[in-house]
Order: C-alpha cells, then sequence, then structure tokens
C-alpha cells in the first residue's frame, strides 16, 4: 500500500491567472478543470500524469498572508542561458524578486502574481531528469521525523538525510524530489500550497486514509463538508489531501 503525489494544490484569489502564470513557469499548459486551474504537460489533459507531478490551482476568497509559505517549488534549469531565460520570462509574465532572509546563494527566490515564493535553481545534473519542477520543498522543525512519516506515506526512500534537510524520491526515479528543511519558523496561517495524494491502483482510499492516521496523521476540518477527498496534517501540521482513484 502506497500514496504518490498527483498534483501541489496551490489556493488562489484568481486561479485562472496564477495557472497562466505557472503555466509559462513550467512550459506546460493551463487547463480548465471545472472550478480549478488544472496545469500539465502540453499534449492533452492527463490526470494523474504518469511522470510528472502537475498544479491544481483552486479559487478560494481569501488572499495570501504575508508570511512566508511553508511549501514551495523548486523549478530546474538545464544551463546558464536557458536559466537566463526563464528568469527574463519568468519577470515578463509577472515574478518578482523576495528576500526571503536566503543571503548570496546560487538560486534565485521569486514570487508568482500572488506572492507565492518559489526559486529558480542554477543548472545541476542531479536534475536534469526531474522535468522542470526540480522539487517540492517543505519547511519543517525536524526533517529527519518528518521525512520518516513521508517515506512511509509514499513508500518513497530516503536518498538523503542530515540534521538539516531530507530528501525522498519516487522508487522509479521519475519526477521531482521531495525535500525537507530545517526552519526555525512556526506555522502561522492556514497552508496555502499543499501535496494532493492519490492511492495507488488497486488501492482503497479508506484504507490508506487510515494507514496514514496510524502513521501519525491527524483529520483536518477547513470547511470542506462533504468531499469525495479526505484532509488531514503531518505530524507537523503540514495539509494534504488524499484523492479518491479516478
Amino acid at each position: 500500500m502506497a500514496l504518490r503525489p498527483a498534483h501541489v494544490n496551490i489556493k488562489a484569489l484568481d486561479a485562472a491567472a496564477v495557472g497562466r502564470f505557472w503555466a509559462e513557469a513550467l512550459g506546460w499548459t493551463a487547463y480548465s478543470a471545472g472550478v480549478t486551474t488544472y496545469v500539465g504537460p502540453e499534449g492533452g489533459l492527463v490526470w494523474p500524469h504518469p511522470l510528472f507531478v502537475g498544479i491544481d490551482v483552486v479559487p478560494v476568497p481569501d488572499a495570501k498572508t504575508p508570511a512566508k509559505n511553508r511549501v514551495h517549488l523548486d523549478l530546474a534549469t538545464t544551463s546558464p542561458s536557458h536559466r537566463a531565460e526563464l528568469l527574463q520570462r519568468l519577470e515578463h509574465h509577472g515574478a518578482t524578486p523576495v528576500d526571503v532572509g536566503q543571503g548570496p546563494v546560487p538560486w534565485t527566490v521569486l514570487a508568482d502574481v500572488e506572492g507565492n515564493e518559489f526559486c529558480v535553481l542554477d543548472p545541476r545534473d542531479t536534475y536534469r531528469d526531474t522535468g522542470p519542477i526540480a522539487r517540492i520543498v517543505v519547511d519543517c522543525a525536524d526533517p529527519r521525523t518528518t521525512a520518516r512519516f513521508w517515506t512511509e506515506a509514499l513508500d518513497w526512500p530516503l536518498r538523503e538525510v542530515t540534521e538539516n534537510h531530507a530528501v525522498l524520491r519516487s522508487p522509479e526515479n521519475s519526477g521531482p524530489y521531495l525535500r525537507f528543511v530545517r526552519t526555525p519558523d512556526p506555522k502561522s496561517a492556514p497552508d496555502r500550497v499543499h501535496l494532493d495524494l492519490l492511492p495507488r491502483p488497486g488501492d482503497d482510499q479508506e484504507a490508506e486514509t487510515a494507514r496514514l492516521r496510524a502513521l501519525g496523521a491527524t483529520d483536518l476540518d477547513v470547511g470542506q463538508g462533504a468531499t469525495p477527498w479526505t484532509c488531514l496534517t503531518d505530524p507537523e501540521d503540514h495539509e494534504f489531501c488524499v484523492l479518491a482513484s479516478p
């Protein structure tokens, strides 16, 4: 039994505008999927995509708070010229520089059109096969413990662990890495960005949800009412959802 990340969920005042931004950022396509805007590879809406983790932008009535998101995306680049072109394109489509106390680093910290932080990495061989999203980064107080929950939840092997960070990736070595980074900032607002998980073919949503509770997940009520997905938090209060199989 295991789950897979189906997409990164981003809440937005203007889901269509945020979806268009991320489509331009990733070189993908924004699809109108009901009330949400789904961003995935070109060639038609494929969900769940067998290789990539998409983005699902969901309309909400409240704007992002000034607090830094606890989950963000790092974008891959393949060469200095690709990185320069990507930064120029992102600026053209509304990205703005952000200072989150990063100091002198080889990556660039930006925010999308509604203030959601993300990074554009320098070219690295590690991320040449991830697609445009190199890694999904999660701020936490204890990377080692948080990664232990997620490696059990996803059945993803732990690739690297120190006191300050932990890294997971799928057993198939496809799609983005999942990276947990030690940060001192406590949670101060509902998560603006979170992961939506999907049971593997043949697995049962209720059984998977029960397994996550046994691992330390907690039920979350965000006013969702009766929905086909289940809202939970991990042991460090990161929000996520378990979706029904398509």
